[in-house]
Order: structure tokens, then sequence, then C-alpha cells
């Protein structure tokens, strides 16, 4: 049995499984468009929650840090329907500075329905990107991939 959370894999990507609900659905039973943006942040969120990464802690730690998403690039390529089971897959690359790139694509079985790369930050409670602390970085280190040549 899958985790609440998902898991890593082998392949060091995260995969979560999510069920399309009718409330994410237009009146056709499709996906709307803006919901799969909340696929994706769920994945990215529940696979730093597999690596001990908690966005509650994270605030309110002694030197409080938290997400935002700088730059997004979807590609929306098949339709999703109400009911289906998918899988949001997400990739981790290698970091600089307070940027954290990553890939994801949601699947249903082998077909690839939505892609998107994703450049967050690191910020304070101010605002201001900061680097991430030390103990984040060796905990995602294991499952970063370097793009291939």
């Amino acid at each position: 049995m899958t985790p609440l959370c998902g898991q890593w894999d082998d392949d060091h990507i995260h995969r979560l499984p999510v069920r399309v609900y009718y409330e994410d659905t237009d009146f056709s039973g499709i996906v709307y468009h803006a919901r799969y943006l909340h696929f994706f942040e769920r994945g990215r969120t529940e696979s730093l929650r597999a690596l001990g990464v908690h966005h509650s802690e994270l605030i309110e730690s002694e030197d409080p840090v938290a997400f935002a998403v700088r730059h997004m690039d979807i590609h929306w390529l098949k339709p999703a329907r109400v009911d289906e089971a998918l899988t949001v897959e997400t990739l981790y690359r290698p970091h600089k500075g307070p940027r954290l790139n990553m890939e994801q694509a949601i699947r249903r079985g082998e077909d690839t329905l939505c892609t998107a790369t994703v450049e967050a930050v690191i910020i304070d409670p101010a605002g201001r990107p900061r680097r991430p602390p030390k103990w984040m970085i060796e905990v995602w280190t294991p499952v970063v991939q370097e793009k291939p040549s």
C-alpha cells in the first residue's frame, strides 16, 4: 500500500496517487485546467513530506522559511476526467542559491496528461529569497537528478 504522502521510487521520482473528484471538473466532467496546478502542488508538498520536510515546521522554526513558486511552465496534453486515478510525478533538479527546480508530470497509467517545469524559491517571512538551511539540502540531495546530456 502506498503511503498517504506517496513514495520515492528507485528512479528518484516521487509518485503521488490522486483521484479526480467532481469538484475538479467543469460541466462536462473534464478536469478544469487550473485544477492541474492543485495536483502539482500536492505532488510537491507530499514529495517534501516524504523526505521529512513539513511546511508547518518550516514556518514555525527558529529560522522560518517557506516556498514560493517563482515560475511554472505547463503543457496540457490530454484531458483527465471525473473518477480517474492519476499519478503526480515529481523530479528534483539541481538547485542554485534559493531556487529549487522540479519537473512534474500527471499521468493516467502510461499516458502523460500534463507536464510542468517549476522553479520555487525559498523565502524568509518578509518574502526575501534566502538559501535553504543546510539540513534541507542534505535531505533532498539524494533525490536530485542531473539533466541528461
